[in-house]
C-alpha cells in the first residue's frame, strides 16, 4: 500500500540559505535531492531555472512527485556570448527573478531552487545587487537555495551552508557525449 503524503506544517525556526557552486556536475542535482527528501516529508518545492529551456530527465520526473516539486523554466537556453543579443536572455533571467519573489512571498513553498543562477549572474543577465536583495527578502521560514558556477563571495557570505562541486575527471573530456538520465 502506498503511503500519501501530508502538508506537514512548516518547521519554526529559520530556513537555510543553501549555495551549491563549483565547476563539476551536479550542482541541479544535488538541490533536487534536497527537493525530493523535502517531498518526503511533504513539503512543497519550487525550482526556477534561469538557463535551461529544453526537457530534461527532472521534468519527466516530477509528475511523480506533483504536487510535491514544481519546476519552472524561464531560460531561453544556453548562453552563447558571441552571438550577440542577450536581450530576450535578459529578460527572461528578470522575469526568473520576479517569478522568484512573488512565489517566495506567497507562502506556498518550504523551499525554492534557483538553478543556474550564478551563471545568469556571470553573463550579467541580472545583477548581484538583484540576488543579494532577492537573499534579503527571504521569509524567515523559506529555504532558499542557489546554484551554478561562479557563486560570488558576498552570496557565500550570506549563506548558510555552501558546497563547492569539484570536477576530477568528466567523460565529456574524452568525447563522451552526454548522456539520457545522467547530464539531461
Amino acid at each position: 500500500m502506498q503511503k500519501e503524503f501530508s502538508r506537514n506544517k512548516p518547521e519554526t525556526g529559520k530556513g537555510l540559505t543553501i549555495v551549491i557552486t563549483g565547476d563539476g556536475k551536479g550542482k541541479t542535482t544535488a538541490a533536487l535531492g534536497m527537493a525530493l527528501r523535502s517531498a518526503g516529508h511533504g513539503m512543497k518545492s519550487l525550482m526556477i531555472q534561469f538557463i535551461k529551456d529544453q526537457e530534461a530527465g527532472e521534468h519527466l520526473a516530477i509528475k511523480f512527485l506533483s504536487p510535491y516539486l514544481e519546476i519552472i523554466r524561464c531560460g531561453r537556453g544556453f548562453v552563447r556570448k558571441e552571438k550577440g543579443d542577450l536581450k530576450i536572455h535578459k529578460e527572461a533571467a528578470v522575469r526568473g527573478l520576479n517569478l522568484a519573489q512573488e512565489k517566495m512571498e506567497s507562502g506556498n513553498y518550504d523551499l525554492i531552487i534557483l538553478d543556474e543562477i550564478f551563471p545568469a549572474l556571470t553573463l550579467g543577465l541580472i545583477s548581484l545587487e538583484e540576488i543579494l536583495s532577492l537573499i534579503a527578502r527571504k521569509p524567515e521560514r523559506t529555504h532558499l537555495i542557489l546554484t551554478g558556477r561562479g557563486a560570488p563571495k558576498e552570496v557565500i557570505d550570506l549563506a548558510d551552508t555552501v558546497s563547492e562541486i569539484r570536477e576530477i575527471k568528466h567523460a565529456f573530456r574524452k568525447g563522451i557525449p552526454a548522456k539520457k538520465g545522467i547530464e539531461f
